[in-house]
């Protein structure tokens, strides 16, 4: 199976991947803003919990970056929706996120690449920061108590952490314990009171958090 071509509008497409194919959501920038070399990588919650790439939080955020021109990339990690394998507690997940990073990087050479990710897709995308060296990192609902956290370097590139307090799933507390134990110079974190795991009734307040938080950062038109 050949990698198919990055599409040029909005589409889905099946990427060959280490455990099969992975199912790719490509969407265009919104149509009232300018296009911007950049590419933006959302990655879903937990497989094993229902996560995939329609989780309403990560299509939130991926609709946020395109309402300032960029390019988004969603996918299903290896055995959510239609992309083949079995869960692999973030190992596999991590190629998967290689392998379309890789893609991405190959078919828009000169974009800028973000990465993003909600509760696991936190967790991974943190842990493909270090070596995929994206050029802002963004973390919503990192679950730091759940997973290996501790071994993840800090990152060095920009970083916003988004953390509701009222999170059910995981610990905002432990979120914030872990952030003091890092040397981030670039981290900012946004804490959203009253405000469960699934931003319930606060999807609006999110997409304007991320959209404040990441916008001194678009690259030039």
């Amino acid at each position: 199976m050949s990698p198919p071509l990055f599409p040029e509008a909005s589409g889905s497409l099946l990427l060959p991947g280490l455990a099969g194919a992975l199912e790719v959501a490509v969407d265009a920038p919104e149509a009232d803003v300018p296009a911007l070399p950049l590419l933006a990588v959302v990655c879903h919650p937990l497989t094993t919990e229902g996560g995939t790439m329609h989780n309403k939080v990560v299509t939130m955020a991926a609709r946020s970056l395109r309402e300032l021109g960029a390019t988004s990339v969603r996918f299903n990690f290896r055995g959510a929706g239609a992309s083949q394998g079995a869960f692999d507690a973030g190992n596999g997940e991590l190629d998967d996120l290689r392998t379309v990073v890789a893609w991405a990087r190959a078919a828009r050479p000169r974009h800028a690449l973000w990465l993003g990710g909600f509760s696991f897709g936190a967790y991974v995308s943190l842990r493909a920061a270090a070596e995929l060296q994206p050029a802002l990192l963004l973390s919503i609902a990192p679950p730091a108590e759940r997973w290996d956290f501790a071994s993840i370097p800090a990152p060095t590139m920009p970083w916003l952490v988004i953390q509701g307090e009222a999170d059910e799933i995981v610990d905002a507390q432990a979120v914030y314990a872990w952030l003091d134990t890092l040397d981030a110079p670039q981290l900012e974190l946004v804490r959203m009171p009253d405000t469960s795991h699934f931003f319930h009734r606060k999807l609006m307040d999110l997409r304007g958090a991320i959209k404040q938080g990441v916008r001194p950062y678009l690259p030039a038109a």
